[in-house]
């Protein structure tokens, strides 16, 4: 099935998975890698965010960046993303683009937890490449989900010291792939969604190769950068790693970064009752940004919500933090509340969560 642009398709909802409905009543997901949701990034040519992974890897595991546009992420953005390579998602996204996601936070995908990697620098990690030949296209499926992958290229004479927008990619993808199969064991480096496809005629120097997952079973939708340089080269990588080492196969987890969710009610009624929701981080690590769904009983409809983003499929409700309350310190709490009608409430619940 050949799906249109994604910026000049119109916006649509895009029904969650009916499986969702037997998970707990409440599920809480922090920055995006949850087990509940699909995760994955470019391999090759490799993004930002999985390159300034394996740059920072140690021999020992630790994580400390060489090159200086991944020192800079990490400045701004801390380590947490360096062990979430594969987050870079909105679950909101419904394979939004251009006017959803702003210029300047593309390579975020307006994910404030990786906006670091929005740096304009000529700096970054790259992928050598040569114009018009083909190339085996490897995206890390580190959570496997179905979906479109959609794959774009800077016009002629980008610049990659000034901030990038989306007048700066050609309008169309030069590439649509529909539901790729996975290939190796999903949830380490080794699986992935392999394709084969032709790069850009006439392309020179410098460029970003600009990727969009939307997955065709939720509005999660992934977005990613991989800077390339045309210049006679065949998947090369220069700009990584510590030299004389040789990194793991697979990211360390960061054991201290832990967390729950508590939902209560607050008040009721014939018909309807107020919920909140307190969202903690109980590791010794901040928190970026979290995200929590739970399912609502046959019947029942959100009828307003505050201090969080919701989108609603079906009875399924995903609710993101705002801006001003997704950074968490360690051992600090936020909540959001809602008002439902259409039953009784629901007992209190807690639910173990997922933090990137």
């Amino acid at each position: 099935m050949t799906r249109p642009p994604l910026w000049l398709s119109p916006p649509r909802r895009v029904v969650l998975l009916a499986l969702l409905a037997v998970l707990p009543a409440l599920l809480l997901i922090v920055g995006g890698s949850g087990t509940s949701t699909a995760h994955g990034t470019p391999m090759q040519p490799a993004s930002r965010t999985f390159m300034c992974w394996r740059d920072g890897l140690t021999s020992t595991g630790e994580i400390k960046p060489v090159n200086p546009a991944c020192k800079a992420a990490v400045a701004e953005s801390g380590t947490t993303p360096l062990y979430n390579w594969f987050s870079v998602l909105r679950s909101d996204g419904a394979g939004r683009t251009k006017g959803f996601i702003p210029d300047g936070q593309l390579c975020s995908g307006g994910n404030t937890t990786f906006s670091g990697f929005n740096q304009a620098r000529n700096d970054w990690p790259l992928t050598h490449l040569t114009s018009g030949a083909r190339l085996d296209f490897s995206y890390n499926a580190w959570a496997a989900h179905p979906g479109w992958f959609y794959v774009y290229i800077t016009k002629d004479g980008f610049d990659p010291t000034r901030t990038f927008t989306w007048d700066d990619l050609e309008s169309q993808p030069f590439l649509t792939v529909d539901h790729p199969a996975v290939t190796g064991t999903v949830g380490t480096v080794n699986g992935a969604y392999k394709w084969s496809g032709t790069l850009p005629g006439g392309k020179t120097g410098r460029h970003v190769i600009y990727m969009v997952w939307q997955r065709s079973d939720s509005n999660e939708t992934f977005y990613s950068c991989s800077d390339v340089v045309f210049d006679g080269g065949n998947g090369e990588v220069t700009g990584v790693g510590e030299p004389g080492t040789t990194p793991p196969t697979d990211p360390p987890t960061d054991p201290t970064a832990v967390c729950t969710a508590t939902r209560r009610t607050t008040n009721s009624w014939s018909g309807g009752y107020q919920a909140e929701i307190t969202v903690k981080n109980t590791g010794a690590n901040p928190i970026l940004g979290w995200m929590v769904e739970f399912a609502l009983p046959t019947g029942q409809r959100v009828d307003s919500l505050w201090n969080g983003t919701a989108t609603y499929g079906g009875q399924e409700v995903m609710v993101h933090n705002t801006d001003w309350n997704g950074s968490l310190a360690a051992g600090a709490t936020t909540t959001f509340s809602y008002v439902a009608s259409g039953g009784p409430p629901d007992t209190a619940a807690t639910a173990p969560c997922s933090v990137h």
